[in-house]
């Protein structure tokens, strides 16, 4: 696994241990060396409903380990998923395979197989979902196609919410059948149209109880038909036909209501266009499809189109609006040399860009793929959930079983009972206690919060890490890139002897634009935005690690540290003059500059003219704009602490610090140093983000319990890296990712209660007569509903300011 010496060996498998337990869902880690430094024999216990394959094996690159296997994972879209009961069906089916880990999403009809195709080759993974009766599907395309009208969209709608349209017409078929009995019309009607009802509106429950029976289990369906079945025994046919009508009602309404949520997810993939103007080498345009651009193809995107592919400007300029890929409300003005990402449109201008990335490789690609295997992990409440109903329902069926035979239990205490009433209970009963809200109203928020995450601009890469950012208490920042923008600027100009601004951003200048260090480009950049004028330096030398010196219109120019202008008379420590003294060369003034402007957390830049000094340029990493808005926001939201973790200097962390509101900072830290501080910071306050770039604060991302990545649109360390990655490089989308994660959990407590609550009450009441079996059906099913309604609230969750 490692490569190196024996310490560097041991230091790469701790680190792989302590980020690998780090995970959710990981039980068991065992790390065998075979003797050799090199080698060594990861087994890993996990569970695949709560942490990808693809992210282990981030975590062990991350961790300086070298990964050889067989381990391959694919994320499917399929049909054939018939209730949410088809997950348990499916993951065990496949898992009897060998080698095979499945994960499977009814709210997204996907499904994350991890397999070792040494054991198992991919036709034989087709042909087992073939036995399940799924079919692999392809994405959604975003293909025009002419409207249909009348009897033909009444067709296509019918097929398209089948289990809806069969319901519809068994429950027409139930009303015929009550009436008749009501009325005392004829059994010849009756019958047929009561096993009408029972046929249409059970068809997809007994497709279900079917596959489940086949694995040896019980589920929901199973408790539905038992008690449908168990009614019409009795001769209670309508009431059997109203359990199945309602349920199958209730599962068609789910199934629509899932649609919505999954229409969020699946209109990311049709962002981006099918075709392409492509410009040929002649000069010549023509359309293409996207999937056939190759690197460096140019295209032509016209004003108010949607960007085909990711690609950088090569000539116009115009304003783009980023909103569908990063949330951005504001289009941002590309110019040449620009990156534009696919899926976003295009302003008023005209432009030509140049393919950066494949049409499988882009941003958008990435971020389709990582909600769709985000869909597939369930979070720590839906896995809680899911252990509790395998033991519930065999409860349930011991109780339906008590119930039923209370007459015998009656006698043993002298006392009676008809068997005809309590059989019906029992139904009743069994009806009552099924958990059918409890089993979607998870899954339905987990699907509904990483959808609207996404349309805020935040790629959340699973349920768990949904839930956890709502628990965090304390948030770590990195200072660099993440609190601040990343680059030096000119925070202030100060000037000797009446020498103007512009004439000395302007010699400064001309000697940095020699050099290639940032404060260097930050000077030559403010001087250009200022249309200062631009003078050409000569005879132009670099001095290393204290600055530049140059001949500017005759004068000799210095810009630098300030220890150029200190060296002795007739020196500058390379040879070169540098001037007459303290009294006579400004020296003072540029000192007492220096040591304020220092005192202020900035850098500073002496300038010098014939060996005087002639002004003081600072700067600093100014800090992002929104920055101290957000913290704010976070702090109202009921974060116990935020911290900074910066290896800057301490006068440079507390001016950042008081500038943003920051809570509590930590300067001059190494990579091992924040690693170390997170790990602390854990212990203290729980649940902790570690927000950072996504590179060099990687352990530290991985450490804390929810890493955040600030990388932006087009990075793609910053999506692959983190747990969430703020797709806007905008810290506003914090604050907007904890409250919406924390509104999630809001969501799964309440559907949490409205389904324990519903059983705790109508369950009893069952057993003892008070509520019929049509009451029963009617709370039940009511409730169902009532969870996945209550989780489609998440999709039009609207941030707090």
């Amino acid at each position: 696994m490692c490569k190196g010496d024996t310490g560097r060996a041991e230091a790469c498998v701790a680190c792989a241990r302590e980020r690998l337990s780090r995970s959710p869902g990981v039980h068991d880690i065992q790390i065998l060396r075979d003797g050799t430094d090199e080698l060594a024999t990861l087994e890993l216990d996990y569970d695949p409903r709560q942490v990808t394959l693809t992210d282990l094996l981030r975590d062990l690159r991350e961790s300086g380990v070298c990964v050889r296997g067989n381990r391959a994972e694919l994320v499917l879209s399929v049909q054939g998923m018939v209730s949410p009961k088809s997950e348990q069906t499916i993951e065990s089916a496949l898992s009897k395979l060998p080698g095979v880990t499945a994960s499977a999403s009814f709210a997204s009809r996907t499904l994350r197989v991890e397999f070792d195709r040494s054991q198992c080759a991919l036709p034989e993974l087709v042909r087992k979902l073939d036995q399940l009766g799924l079919k692999i599907v392809g994405p959604a395309t975003a293909a025009v196609e002419s409207k249909p009208s009348g009897l033909t969209r009444l067709i296509l709608r019918a097929r398209e919410h089948r289990q809806l349209a069969m319901a519809l017409v068994g429950g027409l078929m139930l009303v015929g059948a009550f009436l008749t009995h009501v009325l005392h019309g004829p059994q010849g009607l009756r019958l047929p149209l009561v096993i009408g009802a029972f046929l249409l509106c059970g068809w997809h429950t007994f497709l279900d109880t079917l596959a489940i029976l086949r694995q040896f289990k019980f589920d929901i369906d199973v408790l539905m038909f038992a008690a449908a079945f168990g009614a019409a025994s009795l001769g209670h046919f309508e009431e059997g036909a109203l359990l199945l009508f309602l349920f199958a009602l209730g599962g068609a309404g789910e199934e629509m209501a899932m649609d919505r949520a999954r229409r969020a997810i699946a209109a990311l993939a049709k962002l981006a266009p099918d075709t392409a103007t492509l410009r040929d080498a002649e000069g010549h345009d023509r359309l293409v499809r996207v999937d056939d651009l190759k690197l460096n193809d140019k295209i032509v995107i016209r004003p108010f189109e949607r960007v085909p592919a990711d690609a950088k400007v090569l000539a116009g300029a115009s304003a783009v609006d980023q909103s569908p890929i990063t949330g951005e409300s504001v289009p941002v003005e590309k110019v040449v040399g620009e990156p534009v990402f696919a899926g976003t449109i295009n302003g008023e201008g005209l432009l030509l860009a140049g393919v950066t990335k494949l049409a499988g490789d882009s941003t958008l690609a990435k971020i389709v793929k990582m909600v769709n295997e985000a869909q597939t992990t369930k979070s720590p409440t839906q896995v809680f959930a899911e252990k509790v109903e395998k033991k519930y329902v065999p409860l349930v069926l011991l109780g339906t079983l008590v119930v039923m035979l209370m007459p015998l239990i009656l006698r043993l205490f002298n006392q009676s009972g008809e068997w005809g009433v309590w059989l019906y209970r029992s139904m009743a009963f069994l009806t009552a206690a099924s958990p059918c809200a409890l089993a979607i109203g998870t899954p339905a928020a987990v699907l509904s919060g990483i959808a609207r995450a996404a349309k805020l601009g935040v790629l959340v890469k699973g349920g768990a890490h949904l839930e956890n950012l709502g628990r965090v208490s304390a948030v770590a920042f990195d200072k660099t890139g993440t609190l601040t923008r990343g680059r030096p600027e000119i925070t202030d100009v100060v000037t000797f002897n009446g020498m103007p601004e512009a004439e000395l951003l302007a010699l400064a200048a001309a000697v940095e634009r020699g050099s290639s260090h940032p404060l260097a480009k930050a000077i030559v950049g403010e001087s250009d935005a200022r249309e200062c004028p631009k003078w050409t330096a000569e005879d132009l030398e670099q001095i290393p690690a204290k600055g530049m010196i140059g001949r500017v219109n005759g004068k000799r120019v210095m810009a630098g540290h300030l220890s150029m202008l200190e060296a002795p008379a007739g020196s500058n420590g390379n040879g070169k003059t540098a001037g007459q003294g303290d009294s006579g060369n400004g020296l003072e003034e540029a000192r007492s500059a220096v040591a304020r402007l220092g005192g202020q957390g900035k850098t500073t830049v002496a300038i010098a003219v014939d060996g005087r000094a002639a002004g003081v340029i600072a700067l600093a990493d100014r800090p992002r704009e929104n920055a101290a808005e957000s913290i704010d926001r976070l702090k109202r939201l009921g974060l116990k602490r935020t911290i900074m973790l910066t290896g800057d200097n301490a006068t440079v962390a507390a001016a950042i610090a008081k500038e943003v509101h920051i809570d509590e900072f930590h300067g001059g830290l190494l990579p091992e140093d924040k690693l170390n501080l997170i790990k602390t910071l854990r212990d203290k306050y729980g649940y902790i983000a570690m927000v950072g770039d996504g590179v060099n604060d990687a352990p530290a991302l991985a450490t804390a319990t929810v890493g955040i990545a600030m990388g932006g649109a087009g990075t793609d360390v910053a999506i692959e890296t983190a747990d969430v990655a703020l797709m806007a490089d905008d810290l506003a989308k914090l604050p907007d990712a904890i409250g919406l994660s924390r509104f999630s959990r809001k969501i799964i407590k309440q559907n949490l209660v409205i389904a324990l609550g519903t059983i705790a009450v109508l369950a009893p009441l069952a057993a003892l007569g008070y509520a019929y079996l049509g009451m029963a059906v009617l709370f039940h099913e009511g409730s169902t509903v009532v969870v996945v309604l209550n989780s489609l609230r998440l999709l039009v969750y609207k941030p707090m300011k």
